[in-house]
């Protein structure tokens, strides 16, 4: 006798399957930014806001994971190492523009902070050209020059997501730690 399946069963198994894509990604994102993820500065990241009360860390984090299913979903081949790096260190600029401290840079925070990340990220890690173009040009169109790699699209139109859906609270919302 043949079992029927139910449509709530085939419902299950599709968010299993997309449950385990999801787990894959995030355990390519953390085996390829295994240096970044363990360093002082960069852990230091949690404790600045990016948008809404979302935290640096958890932006970057964010945009490396949709990365990733940008690529897989549309099938884009490309140095996955190269854009989960370059991701993880797009706005690693290291201090909260918010500040009042920072107040000259917060309005022109868009157009600097891909240049202030990038001579932060290369004086702490080995970069390749591609990574360092991801970093320096994730701001498109602000950053005028566009992107010359595919992997740099691929970040800045993760980014792009990423930043809307935190501005308008309509993403997981992560706390800064207040010690």
């Amino acid at each position: 006798m043949v079992r029927r399946i139910f449509f709530w069963e085939q419902r299950e198994a599709r968010r299993e399957r997309r449950r385990a894509k999801q787990r894959a990604i995030i355990e390519e994102v953390r085996r390829e930014g295994r240096d970044i993820l363990e360093s002082r500065n960069y852990r230091r990241t949690r404790e600045h806001i990016q948008h809404g009360d979302m935290t640096v860390q958890r932006h970057t984090m964010d945009v490396a994971r949709y990365s990733v299913f940008i690529s897989q979903k549309l099938r884009i081949s490309c140095d996955r190492q190269a854009l989960i790096r370059g991701a993880l260190l797009h706005d690693y600029f290291l201090y909260d523009w918010h500040d009042k401290e920072h107040v000259n840079i917060a309005r022109l925070h868009g157009f600097r902070h891909p240049g202030i990340a990038l001579k932060n990220a290369e004086q702490e890690y080995d970069l390749t050209d591609r990574e360092k173009e991801i970093i320096e040009k994730h701001m498109w169109p602000l950053t005028v020059v566009p992107p010359m790699c595919r992997e740099a699209w691929i970040v800045t139109a993760a980014d792009k997501y990423c930043s809307l859906m935190e501005t308008l609270h309509l993403h997981k919302r992560y706390k800064r730690n207040k010690e």
